[in-house]
């Protein structure tokens, strides 16, 4: 613990780097559980339209996740050298590689909305209610790509503060419009889960202009003129796309099987997916503090390994996985306090009420194991360009271990869906052992900003 607690300085900086980001992703994760409670009171089949609805827009998230964080490797080591022309260069590829995958969902969303609903669920009350609310939503998926690449980058240069400012305005028109365009509040009309989708849109196209507008009224690093963010070189394009593919594929391949997890969970039962998505959205409250920390972890490692530190990366990475633990021990004890209360806000019938309550026990349990992952994988091999080994790590476990085993807690054991998420929750414990044994061996450096 004297590692830990010892090294003011450390604190400091990771605090300054993670608060914002955890502040974000807190109303983020707030206002998306107010947002289904409000749909919960619609019935549970709105809440499961609703849920394998956004798989799409996940799927989408994970593509821009997948381009950004290799962008943010780069722009992490560059901001190590103060190297601005580079890192202008780097936002703009990650935009138009964004901006392109972008529109490829939103035409595959808008055009067969029910052919994609179809692979999630077989229930027609939810494929109809979830196809109004895909079409709608696939407009802003251009938009988020925009938010992404700029929040991120910005991250990675310790600008943390003007991503969190945008995206709590955002995310707080959205409830508020939720609140009147579901219900009819407001002086609105009461449109349902239409209401829900055109309140997403109109956030999001708001949240692009508003980060976009400030960076150029600030004049912050990357408010670059159009010609300077695609002033790119064969090798750089060489370098970022050896490195970004990776995370990329990763992104790809890893949404692919917790999509499967979703289609199984969805055959159980129209119950068992909106006991899933409920889970899910009160397990997030508390996971934010760790998506903070790994981000915070992948900013600081990258900085030093671009300032040539190596030793002072890995003792970070120390430092961090130790944190972690300390925190998922202690929130997973906070969470087992408030987990009923939590629960009892959500409209939906009593069977679905205890899926969700046994579905959020394994989630609590595990929670120590999966921080861990969070800061192994984002935190440290990638932040170190290690993003082979986090592809074979991410990527190669899910479909060798997590599919197969939900597949065989669903389809041949026949298993509610807190059993079938247990077994799948095994993943993490190969990923985590397998992650550790990478770090401890310190091959996961690698300098990405020399010539």
């Amino acid at each position: 613990m004297s590692l830990l607690f010892s090294d003011k300085k450390f604190f400091s900086q990771m605090l300054r780097l993670a608060s914002p980001i955890i502040l974000q992703q807190l109303i983020f994760s707030s206002l998306g559980m107010i947002d289904t409670v409000m749909i919960g009171h619609l019935g549970d089949a709105s809440v499961a339209a609703v849920g394998v609805a956004n798989q799409v827009f996940f799927l989408a998230t994970l593509l821009y996740f997948g381009i950004t964080s290799g962008a943010a490797i780069f722009t992490a080591q560059y901001w190590g050298r103060k190297d601005i022309p580079r890192i202008q260069q780097i936002l703009g590829l990650s935009l138009v590689i964004s901006l392109v995958g972008g529109a490829v969902f939103t035409l595959v969303a808008i055009g067969y909305p029910q052919a994609v609903l179809q692979i999630y669920s077989a229930d027609p009350e939810v494929i109809s209610l979830g196809g109004e609310y895909l079409q709608i939503t696939a407009l802003s998926y251009i938009f988020t790509a925009i938010t992404y690449s700029f929040s991120v980058i910005l991250r990675s240069i310790n600008n943390v503060k003007l991503p969190m400012m945008t995206s709590l305005f955002a995310l707080s028109l959205n409830s508020l419009l939720n609140f009147g365009l579901i219900f009819g509040n407001f002086g609105l009309p009461a449109l349902g889960v239409k209401g829900a989708a055109i309140a997403t849109v109109t956030a999001r196209l708001f949240e692009a202009f508003l980060i976009v507008f400030l960076v150029y009224r600030k004049q912050l690093p990357l408010a670059a003129r159009p010609a300077a963010l695609v002033k790119w070189d064969k090798i750089q394009l060489g370098k970022f796309f050896q490195t970004t593919l990776p995370v990329i594929i990763t992104e790809i391949i890893w949404s692919l099987g917790t999509t499967t997890y979703t289609v199984v969970y969805a055959h159980i039962s129209t119950e068992a997916i909106a006991a899933y998505n409920i889970a899910l959205s009160v397990d997030r409250l508390i996971f934010v503090i760790f998506i903070g920390l790994g981000n915070a972890c992948a900013i600081m490692i990258g900085n030093k390994i671009g300032e040539g530190e190596k030793d002072a990366a890995i003792l970070f990475g120390k430092k961090y996985l130790l944190l972690g633990i300390t925190a998922a021990l202690a929130l997973g004890l906070l969470m087992l306090l408030v987990k009923n209360p939590l629960l009892s806000l959500f409209g939906v019938t009593p069977e679905t009420t205890l899926l969700a309550k046994n579905t959020l026990l394994v989630m609590i349990y595990s929670l120590p194991v999966r921080t861990m992952n969070l800061i192994l994988l984002i935190g440290i091999l990638r932040s170190g360009g290690d993003t082979y080994y986090a592809f074979f790590i991410d990527a190669g476990v899910i479909w060798i271990v997590g599919v197969p085993m939900a597949y065989l807690g669903a389809y041949l054991l026949h298993l509610p869906v807190y059993w079938v998420y247990l077994m799948v929750i095994s993943e993490e414990v190969v990923k985590v052992s397998l992650g550790l044994i990478r770090f401890s061996k310190g091959r996961w450096i690698h300098s990405l900003t020399t010539a």
